[in-house]
Protein backbone atom coordinates (compact mmCIF):
# COMPACT_ATOMS: atom_id res chain seq x y z
CA UNK A 1 0.00 0.00 0.00
CA UNK A 2 1.45 3.58 -1.01
CA UNK A 3 0.39 5.54 2.07
CA UNK A 4 -0.74 9.35 2.16
CA UNK A 5 1.09 11.98 3.42
CA UNK A 6 -0.45 14.02 5.78
CA UNK A 7 1.33 17.65 6.63
CA UNK A 8 0.81 19.53 9.87
CA UNK A 9 1.84 23.16 9.31
CA UNK A 10 2.57 25.99 11.86
CA UNK A 11 3.82 29.39 11.29
CA UNK A 12 6.67 28.49 13.44
CA UNK A 13 8.43 30.12 16.74
CA UNK A 14 11.88 31.09 18.37
CA UNK A 15 12.11 28.33 20.51
CA UNK A 16 14.46 30.72 23.47
CA UNK A 17 15.57 34.17 23.13
CA UNK A 18 18.42 33.69 21.51
CA UNK A 19 17.08 32.37 18.27
CA UNK A 20 14.75 35.40 18.31
CA UNK A 21 16.68 37.24 15.18
CA UNK A 22 16.73 34.37 13.38
CA UNK A 23 12.79 33.66 13.18
CA UNK A 24 12.42 37.39 12.88
CA UNK A 25 14.60 37.85 10.22
CA UNK A 26 12.58 34.56 8.09
CA UNK A 27 9.58 36.36 9.18
CA UNK A 28 10.47 38.87 6.89
CA UNK A 29 11.41 37.34 4.13
CA UNK A 30 15.50 37.84 5.00
CA UNK A 31 15.44 41.26 5.78
CA UNK A 32 17.17 42.40 8.67
CA UNK A 33 14.74 43.22 11.84
CA UNK A 34 14.71 46.32 13.57
CA UNK A 35 17.46 46.11 16.63
CA UNK A 36 14.39 47.84 18.68
CA UNK A 37 11.85 44.84 17.43
CA UNK A 38 14.47 41.90 18.75
CA UNK A 39 14.97 43.32 22.04
CA UNK A 40 11.52 43.77 22.46
CA UNK A 41 10.70 39.80 21.30
CA UNK A 42 14.08 38.68 23.13
CA UNK A 43 12.53 40.35 26.51
CA UNK A 44 9.30 38.29 26.10
CA UNK A 45 11.08 34.76 25.37
CA UNK A 46 13.24 35.48 28.42
CA UNK A 47 9.78 36.10 30.04
CA UNK A 48 8.20 33.15 29.26
CA UNK A 49 11.57 31.57 29.48
CA UNK A 50 10.81 29.12 26.30
CA UNK A 51 7.99 28.92 23.68
CA UNK A 52 7.13 25.55 23.26
CA UNK A 53 5.24 25.46 20.03
CA UNK A 54 7.82 23.54 18.19
CA UNK A 55 7.85 20.62 20.74
CA UNK A 56 3.78 20.64 20.79
CA UNK A 57 3.34 20.62 17.34
CA UNK A 58 5.89 17.73 16.71
CA UNK A 59 3.96 16.02 19.85
CA UNK A 60 0.72 16.44 17.24
CA UNK A 61 2.03 14.77 14.44
CA UNK A 62 3.10 11.74 16.66
CA UNK A 63 -0.57 11.95 18.20
CA UNK A 64 -2.08 11.92 14.74
CA UNK A 65 0.11 9.77 13.53
CA UNK A 66 -0.86 6.97 16.36
CA UNK A 67 -4.72 7.73 16.02
CA UNK A 68 -4.43 7.43 11.97
CA UNK A 69 -2.86 3.61 12.55
CA UNK A 70 -5.55 2.87 14.84
CA UNK A 71 -8.54 4.09 12.73
CA UNK A 72 -7.30 2.91 9.63
CA UNK A 73 -4.92 0.62 9.88
CA UNK A 74 -1.07 0.79 9.90
CA UNK A 75 0.70 2.12 6.72
CA UNK A 76 -2.00 4.11 5.54
CA UNK A 77 -1.25 7.42 6.33
CA UNK A 78 2.21 9.08 6.94
CA UNK A 79 2.22 12.53 9.23
CA UNK A 80 4.60 14.87 9.57
CA UNK A 81 4.95 18.46 10.96
CA UNK A 82 6.70 20.98 9.74
CA UNK A 83 7.38 25.24 10.08
CA UNK A 84 6.86 28.09 8.06
CA UNK A 85 9.32 29.95 9.56
CA UNK A 86 11.68 27.51 11.78
CA UNK A 87 13.06 24.05 11.81
CA UNK A 88 12.00 21.61 10.79
CA UNK A 89 10.66 23.49 8.17
CA UNK A 90 8.05 22.41 5.67
CA UNK A 91 10.40 21.47 2.71
CA UNK A 92 12.41 19.13 5.29
CA UNK A 93 9.20 17.32 6.28
CA UNK A 94 7.61 16.75 2.84
CA UNK A 95 11.27 15.21 2.12
CA UNK A 96 10.38 12.95 4.94
CA UNK A 97 6.90 11.99 3.91
CA UNK A 98 8.59 11.47 0.39
CA UNK A 99 11.11 8.86 1.67
CA UNK A 100 8.02 7.05 3.86
CA UNK A 101 6.44 6.33 0.50
CA UNK A 102 3.87 9.35 0.00
CA UNK A 103 3.31 10.57 -3.52
CA UNK A 104 0.53 12.70 -2.35
CA UNK A 105 0.43 14.94 0.60
CA UNK A 106 -2.67 16.68 2.23
CA UNK A 107 -1.15 19.19 4.28
CA UNK A 108 -3.39 21.27 7.16
CA UNK A 109 -2.43 24.58 8.69
CA UNK A 110 -3.09 24.55 13.02
CA UNK A 111 -5.22 26.95 12.75
CA UNK A 112 -8.67 26.20 11.99
CA UNK A 113 -9.68 29.18 10.16
CA UNK A 114 -9.01 29.65 6.22
CA UNK A 115 -7.88 32.45 4.08
CA UNK A 116 -6.35 32.09 0.62
CA UNK A 117 -5.04 35.58 1.42
CA UNK A 118 -3.32 35.32 4.45
CA UNK A 119 -1.90 31.78 4.11
CA UNK A 120 -0.46 32.51 1.00
CA UNK A 121 2.92 31.98 2.59
CA UNK A 122 2.31 28.39 2.97
CA UNK A 123 0.49 28.04 -0.36
CA UNK A 124 3.66 29.50 -2.45
CA UNK A 125 5.86 26.78 -0.47
CA UNK A 126 3.47 23.95 -0.92
CA UNK A 127 3.74 25.05 -5.02
CA UNK A 128 7.55 25.18 -5.30
CA UNK A 129 8.39 21.81 -3.23
CA UNK A 130 5.39 20.41 -5.25
CA UNK A 131 6.77 21.77 -8.49
CA UNK A 132 10.32 20.54 -7.66
CA UNK A 133 9.59 17.11 -6.66
CA UNK A 134 6.76 16.16 -8.64
CA UNK A 135 4.45 15.35 -5.89
CA UNK A 136 0.84 16.04 -5.44
CA UNK A 137 -0.43 18.53 -2.49
CA UNK A 138 -3.61 19.19 -1.38
CA UNK A 139 -3.99 21.86 0.96
CA UNK A 140 -6.98 21.52 3.40
CA UNK A 141 -9.56 24.17 3.60
CA UNK A 142 -11.33 25.69 6.77
CA UNK A 143 -11.89 23.12 9.81
CA UNK A 144 -13.20 25.65 11.80
CA UNK A 145 -16.89 24.25 12.62
CA UNK A 146 -15.87 20.57 12.71
CA UNK A 147 -18.06 19.25 15.75
CA UNK A 148 -14.37 17.76 17.10
CA UNK A 149 -13.07 20.72 16.94
CA UNK A 150 -15.95 22.78 18.38
CA UNK A 151 -16.25 19.80 21.25
CA UNK A 152 -12.66 20.14 22.06
CA UNK A 153 -12.77 24.13 22.33
CA UNK A 154 -16.14 24.12 24.25
CA UNK A 155 -14.75 21.18 26.41
CA UNK A 156 -12.04 23.15 27.51
CA UNK A 157 -13.97 26.05 28.31
CA UNK A 158 -16.30 24.00 30.01
CA UNK A 159 -13.88 22.87 32.22
CA UNK A 160 -12.54 26.67 33.16
CA UNK A 161 -15.86 27.15 34.31
CA UNK A 162 -16.98 24.80 36.40
CA UNK A 163 -13.68 25.19 38.23
CA UNK A 164 -15.26 27.94 39.63
CA UNK A 165 -17.96 29.13 41.97
CA UNK A 166 -21.37 28.07 40.97
CA UNK A 167 -22.07 32.38 41.17
CA UNK A 168 -18.94 33.12 39.34
CA UNK A 169 -19.69 30.64 36.53
CA UNK A 170 -22.83 31.92 35.46
CA UNK A 171 -21.88 35.13 35.66
CA UNK A 172 -18.04 35.74 34.31
CA UNK A 173 -18.25 37.25 31.28
CA UNK A 174 -16.19 34.99 28.19
CA UNK A 175 -13.86 37.07 25.66
CA UNK A 176 -13.49 34.67 22.30
CA UNK A 177 -9.86 36.06 21.02
CA UNK A 178 -8.27 35.79 17.82
CA UNK A 179 -4.94 36.98 16.46
CA UNK A 180 -5.18 40.59 15.09
CA UNK A 181 -4.82 41.75 11.80
CA UNK A 182 -4.13 44.97 9.65
CA UNK A 183 -7.47 45.96 8.71
CA UNK A 184 -6.52 46.06 5.14
CA UNK A 185 -5.69 42.74 4.34
CA UNK A 186 -8.98 41.63 6.10
CA UNK A 187 -10.81 43.78 4.07
CA UNK A 188 -9.78 41.72 1.15
CA UNK A 189 -10.61 38.89 2.67
CA UNK A 190 -13.76 39.09 4.63
CA UNK A 191 -14.90 35.77 4.95
CA UNK A 192 -11.83 35.16 7.25
CA UNK A 193 -13.47 37.06 9.93
CA UNK A 194 -16.89 35.46 9.01
CA UNK A 195 -15.42 32.09 9.91
CA UNK A 196 -13.94 33.30 13.22
CA UNK A 197 -17.68 34.71 14.43
CA UNK A 198 -18.85 31.16 13.63
CA UNK A 199 -16.58 29.32 15.48
CA UNK A 200 -17.18 31.48 18.44
CA UNK A 201 -20.97 31.53 17.97
CA UNK A 202 -20.83 27.24 17.57
CA UNK A 203 -18.94 27.23 20.75
CA UNK A 204 -21.06 29.53 23.14
CA UNK A 205 -23.91 27.46 21.56
CA UNK A 206 -22.18 24.48 22.76
CA UNK A 207 -22.06 25.14 25.90
CA UNK A 208 -25.37 27.10 26.17
CA UNK A 209 -24.02 30.56 26.58
CA UNK A 210 -26.24 34.34 25.52
CA UNK A 211 -25.31 36.74 23.36
CA UNK A 212 -24.53 39.28 26.43
CA UNK A 213 -22.50 36.67 28.46
CA UNK A 214 -19.33 36.85 25.36
CA UNK A 215 -17.79 39.43 23.46
CA UNK A 216 -15.30 38.45 20.67
CA UNK A 217 -11.98 40.56 20.93
CA UNK A 218 -8.20 40.51 18.75
CA UNK A 219 -4.89 40.12 20.53
CA UNK A 220 -1.39 40.22 19.48
CA UNK A 221 -1.86 43.33 17.20
CA UNK A 222 1.66 43.84 14.81
CA UNK A 223 4.30 46.42 15.30
CA UNK A 224 3.41 48.36 12.63
CA UNK A 225 1.35 51.88 12.40
CA UNK A 226 -1.50 50.96 9.90
CA UNK A 227 -4.97 50.51 11.50
CA UNK A 228 -5.43 46.50 13.19
CA UNK A 229 -9.05 44.97 13.89
CA UNK A 230 -10.78 46.30 16.36
CA UNK A 231 -11.99 45.81 19.23
CA UNK A 232 -8.55 44.94 21.03
CA UNK A 233 -9.06 43.03 23.74
CA UNK A 234 -7.15 45.39 26.03
CA UNK A 235 -10.35 47.65 25.00
CA UNK A 236 -12.81 45.76 26.41
CA UNK A 237 -11.58 45.34 29.96
CA UNK A 238 -12.49 48.94 31.00
CA UNK A 239 -16.02 48.31 30.09
CA UNK A 240 -16.31 45.19 31.84
CA UNK A 241 -14.95 46.46 35.47
CA UNK A 242 -17.34 49.52 34.33
CA UNK A 243 -20.45 47.06 34.32
CA UNK A 244 -19.59 45.61 37.64
CA UNK A 245 -17.16 42.44 36.83
CA UNK A 246 -14.47 41.17 38.48
CA UNK A 247 -13.03 38.47 36.58
CA UNK A 248 -12.71 38.10 32.90
CA UNK A 249 -12.42 34.37 30.99
CA UNK A 250 -10.18 34.65 27.82
CA UNK A 251 -10.46 31.71 25.11
CA UNK A 252 -8.36 31.83 22.52
CA UNK A 253 -10.38 30.24 19.40
CA UNK A 254 -7.80 30.80 16.53
CA UNK A 255 -4.50 28.92 18.38
CA UNK A 256 -4.62 25.21 19.02
CA UNK A 257 -1.27 25.15 21.10
CA UNK A 258 0.39 27.19 23.71
CA UNK A 259 3.09 29.64 22.55
CA UNK A 260 4.21 33.20 22.97
CA UNK A 261 0.67 34.98 21.75
CA UNK A 262 -0.79 32.70 24.60
CA UNK A 263 2.23 32.89 27.25
CA UNK A 264 3.02 36.60 27.37
CA UNK A 265 1.21 38.41 25.31
CA UNK A 266 -2.37 36.62 27.04
CA UNK A 267 -1.18 35.22 30.38
CA UNK A 268 1.31 37.95 30.84
CA UNK A 269 0.64 40.97 29.20
CA UNK A 270 -3.17 40.42 29.18
CA UNK A 271 -3.35 39.54 32.49
CA UNK A 272 -1.60 42.69 33.78
CA UNK A 273 -3.53 44.76 31.88
CA UNK A 274 -7.04 42.89 33.31
CA UNK A 275 -5.53 43.20 37.09
CA UNK A 276 -4.89 47.16 36.27
CA UNK A 277 -8.88 47.29 35.64
CA UNK A 278 -9.28 45.00 39.28
CA UNK A 279 -10.45 42.30 36.87
CA UNK A 280 -8.72 38.94 38.07
CA UNK A 281 -7.55 37.01 34.73
CA UNK A 282 -8.48 33.43 33.95
CA UNK A 283 -7.71 31.70 30.52
CA UNK A 284 -8.67 28.33 28.87
CA UNK A 285 -6.18 25.92 28.26
CA UNK A 286 -5.24 25.38 24.76
CA UNK A 287 -5.82 21.70 22.96
CA UNK A 288 -2.14 20.74 22.17
CA UNK A 289 -2.13 17.55 22.07
CA UNK A 290 -4.92 15.97 23.83
CA UNK A 291 -6.91 13.20 22.52
CA UNK A 292 -9.96 14.85 21.69
CA UNK A 293 -8.11 17.33 19.27
CA UNK A 294 -6.24 14.59 17.49
CA UNK A 295 -9.30 13.24 16.78
CA UNK A 296 -10.63 16.66 15.50
CA UNK A 297 -7.61 16.35 12.98
CA UNK A 298 -8.49 13.23 12.16
CA UNK A 299 -11.75 13.83 11.08
CA UNK A 300 -10.47 16.96 8.84
CA UNK A 301 -8.05 14.22 7.02
CA UNK A 302 -10.72 11.54 6.43
CA UNK A 303 -12.65 14.24 5.03
CA UNK A 304 -10.08 15.97 3.14
CA UNK A 305 -9.05 12.40 1.72
CA UNK A 306 -12.18 11.80 0.46
CA UNK A 307 -11.73 14.13 -2.18
CA UNK A 308 -9.29 13.97 -4.82
CA UNK A 309 -6.03 15.16 -4.94
CA UNK A 310 -5.02 18.25 -7.47
CA UNK A 311 -2.22 17.28 -9.69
Amino acid sequence: MTPSGVLLMTYGSATTADGVAGYLRSVHQGREPSAGLVAEFERRYRLVRRSPLIDITLAQAGALQDHLDRRFGPGRFRVAAGMLHSEPGIEAAVDGLLRGGAREVLAITLAPQFSPLILAGYTRTLERIAGQRRLAIKMAGAWHREPALIASLSGRLRSELEAMPAELRATVPIVFTAHSLPLAVVERDPDYLSQLTDTAEAVAASLGLPPERWEFAYQSAGHSPEPWLKPDLVDLLPGLRAHGHRHVLIAPLQFVADHLEILYDLDIAAREQAEAQGLRYHRMAMPNASADFIGALADVVAREVAQPVAH
